[in-house]
């Protein structure tokens, strides 16, 4: 790795890598700041009797991706052409008053808002993952980055269960107002332990914006992982945006349980750290491959599920359960895989191949969630579930290409 990227008083971590607080910082500030975006999925039913619209409120989940999806695109790359510690923490400061002001919110159009104002100041997280890639020694870069994934995708995972048992026993303002506070605690800790790191370009912002459409066309590898995670964040999105509305039509259960399910996605983190050791061994391009396959096996086993009719609830929310852990672990091995390649094209320009794989990603992400509604509308849980099956057979054809 290149000592061009820190400052001089940093220069040790170029051949040491971060040490354990530092890494436990950057996974946590990944994970807390992603989670942003995931509170409001197991609430949408509380929502929806506080402010009378239950379909409107469906809005506040998309326009966080979509909000996400821009924040990266006009906002990540900025960690190529300034300090990315002064970035973080002003990020993390938004998204403090960002969740405040939703959690206070009196009106929806005031709430969908502040959806988007979360979106946009919770891509802190994309500034976080590339100063991971650019701290950690280049023979340990697929580890590392698996690490601070694993608490991304933790925070991804867990704030639904967070979400759904708070707002059940103290309602949805509450949840919003933690993660306020849980926030502004990452804030005090970046500030304290965040190290600086040097500018690697001085292009204007409009160049460096321009810049993205000369990556994008000339790295065909960024395209093909752009495409893959895309395809692959569609499905998972339309699973985890419709699973609430399917629990409660079909089993009568709440926020808490469809926020417990949660748990079981939990368990595919695993794959973060393990994809990381094996992309650095293997190569990434093998794990892209596992993962796409992991996951369209998922799929195809909870579409088989969904139409076999009526089961028994153990039964059903045990198949729910192994279901969720396999694309989750599918899903997220083929991200740090994805990680992995990208990171590696051009060191330089890390943060804007960072936007423009997670641009993707996250347009992905809120077309699993716009598409999952009329779709579990017009053909249930089970028109989900081919939906989410055939956007992993999409991914898979990518990545055997």
């Amino acid at each position: 790795m290149s000592t061009s990227s820190l400052t001089h008083t940093d220069d040790a971590l170029a051949t040491t890598g971060p040490g354990p607080g530092l890494v436990l910082l950057l996974a946590s500030g990944a994970g807390f700041s992603v989670a942003s975006l995931y509170y409001v999925q197991p609430m949408l039913g509380l929502l929806g009797e506080a402010f009378g619209h239950p379909g409107a409120v469906g809005l506040a989940p998309m326009l966080a991706q979509l909000g996400y999806a821009l924040g990266i695109l006009l906002l990540a790359p900025l960690g190529d052409k300034f300090d990315r510690r002064r970035l973080i923490l002003a990020k993390a400061a938004l998204l403090v008053l960002a969740l405040a002001g939703t959690g206070m919110a009196p009106s929806l159009p005031l709430l969908l808002a502040g959806s988007l104002a979360i979106g946009l100041t919770a891509t802190v997280a994309q500034d976080i993952v590339p100063a991971a890639a650019i701290l950690a020694p280049a023979a340990q870069r697929g580890r590392m980055v698996g690490t601070v994934m694993t608490g991304l995708l933790l925070g991804i995972l867990l704030s639904r269960v967070a979400s759904g048992i708070i707002a059940e026993n103290f309602g949805w303002r509450t949840v919003f107002l933690v993660a306020a506070i849980a926030e502004a605690g990452i804030l005090a800790a970046a500030f304290a332990g965040l190290p600086r790191f040097s500018p690697t370009t001085q292009l204007p912002y409009g160049g460096l914006l321009l810049s993205l459409l000369r990556l994008w066309q000339g790295q065909a590898s960024l395209r093909r992982a752009a495409f893959a995670q895309a395809a692959l964040a569609l499905g998972f999105s339309a699973f985890w945006s419709g699973l609430a509305l399917m629990l409660h039509q079909s089993y009568g259960l709440g926020s808490a349980a469809a926020g417990a399910f949660g748990l079981a996605g939990a368990a595919g983190t695993l794959a973060a750290p393990l994809a990381g050791r094996l992309a650095d061994k293997r190569g990434p391009a093998v794990v892209t491959r596992l993962g796409a396959a992991i996951s369209v096996l998922s799929f195809a086993l909870l579409l088989g599920a969904a139409l076999a009719g009526p089961l028994p609830m153990p039964v059903a929310l045990t198949l729910l359960a192994v279901g969720a852990v396999g694309f989750d672990f599918g899903v997220q091995a083929a991200l740090v895989a994805h990680q992995t390649i990208v990171y590696g094209l051009q060191p330089e320009a890390r943060s804007r191949l960072n936007a423009l794989l997670f641009t993707s990603v996250f347009i992905g992400m809120a077309g699993g969630a716009g598409l999952g509604a009329p779709v579990q509308g017009f053909a249930g849980w089970a028109g989900v579930m081919g939906l989410s099956l055939a956007a992993s057979v999409v991914a898979l054809a990518l990545r055997w290409r």
